[in-house]
């Protein structure tokens, strides 16, 4: 896996899921798009699910950290944050 740094639209949902019989206890996964129109699906286990599932909406543009896999997705480590575009600043 490669690290990568990345920001974007989230452009769907951000679902959240309990999982069974796993290390992990939860799941959020949502989809952003990049400044050059690029989908990238994003998936987050456990504390940092739970971060993005509450504090995230679509249409909020935000940056990651995380682990580029095989599949093309990007597996979140860290805690995501919000961008204010207008001002390039953290909210």
């Amino acid at each position: 896996m490669n690290i990568c740094i990345i920001s974007g639209k989230i452009i769907s949902e951000v679902e959240f899921e309990f999982i069974i019989n796993n290390k992990n206890k939860s799941i959020a996964y949502f989809d952003i798009e990049l400044s050059n129109k690029n989908i990238v699906k994003i998936k987050a286990y456990d504390e940092i699910a739970d971060y993005c599932y509450w504090k995230f909406e679509k249409g909020e543009i935000i940056y990651i950290q995380g682990f580029l896999k095989g599949t093309g997705e990007i597996l979140v480590q860290g805690l995501p944050q919000p961008l204010d575009w207008k001002h390039g600043n953290k909210k």
